[in-house]
């Protein structure tokens, strides 16, 4: 985040990282509702799991690329994608765990 807006007392140091953390989280909810309603008869699967987490850390080293070699007044920071992954991994994980609890709960 830029200097500028440091100062202000709501942002702090690391706010970058949470908006990360918050944006590929809220990403990875939307790939797997959007892979839901595509199908008239989703079932849970391993495989759309991975090519979520796939696709969405080819996006964030994308981002962090195109930061380090084409903008002067951006920089490429590896914590960025490191905090974009932990987004996707706390979204995957409420979706299995959403998904096994719904299920235990139409077993019962």
């Amino acid at each position: 985040m830029p200097d500028s807006i440091g100062g202000s007392g709501f942002f702090f140091t690391g706010f970058d990282k949470l908006v990360h953390l918050g944006f590929f989280f809220v990403l990875t909810i939307l790939l797997f509702f959007g892979k839901i309603q595509s199908q008239h008869n989703y079932s849970f699967r391993s495989y759309t799991i991975l090519k979520i987490i796939v696709l969405t850390f080819i996006l964030g080293a994308s981002i962090e690329l195109i930061q380090k070699y084409f903008f002067s007044y951006r920089s490429a920071e590896w914590w960025d994608l490191g905090c974009d992954m932990i987004g996707v991994f706390m979204g995957v994980f409420g979706y299995v765990f959403l998904h096994k609890s719904n299920y235990n709960e139409k077993k019962n």
